[in-house]
């Protein structure tokens, strides 16, 4: 008889595993710069894979969706659709498409600036702050949930060293432009 592979489909003891990752990609003979670069890619895909499904399955709503409710609820005064557009990082098309769902569904509400006719303020609007605002609840919880797997030794250490990589690239990209 033949020893158990659990890697082999037709195995009785197999165990599904995930596909391959973007570190996978890598080699055992890459600079750790590319190695570290595809792990940090890895873990924000796998992540926000994850919330994306979660807010999918539970509040039948999307990660731009949920963001663009997020930035609104910083600003409850509205914003307009441009800043939007800066603060999300993505084209005034997104934002409209994203507005127009949620103003359909009565989370948002567009008003007219009086100084420029052509300007929308975009703003929550009760049923949206409540909505998002359990929305919010689950994805703290979520994230807790994920990084409580860590020791407070680990979250501390990861968050210095990320912040350190964020000094690092602001400086170094910020000096090509």
């Amino acid at each position: 008889m033949r020893a158990h592979n659990p890697n082999e489909l037709s195995s009785p003891g197999y165990r599904r595993t995930s596909p391959p990752d973007l570190e996978s990609r890598a080699g055992p003979d890459d600079h750790d710069g590319l190695r570290l670069w595809l792990r940090l890619l890895t873990c924000c895909t796998l992540i926000e894979g994850d919330i994306r499904s979660r807010l999918r399955t539970e509040f039948e709503t999307t990660l731009p969706r949920f963001d663009l409710m997020a930035q609104l609820q910083r600003v409850p005064e509205g914003m307009k659709m441009s800043e939007l557009s800066r603060h999300m990082m993505v084209t005034n098309g997104n934002i409209t498409g994203i507005t127009d769902q949620l103003e359909k569904e009565g989370y948002v509400e567009r008003l007219k600036v009086a100084s420029d006719r052509r300007s929308s303020i975009i703003r929550l609007t009760p049923k949206g702050r409540r909505a998002f605002q359990k929305m919010a609840d689950a994805h703290e919880h979520w994230i807790q949930v994920l990084f409580n797997g860590l020791s407070d030794k680990s979250r501390k250490s990861m968050f210095e060293a990320l912040g350190e990589l964020k000094l690092l690239a602001q400086t170094r990209l910020g000096s090509r432009g």
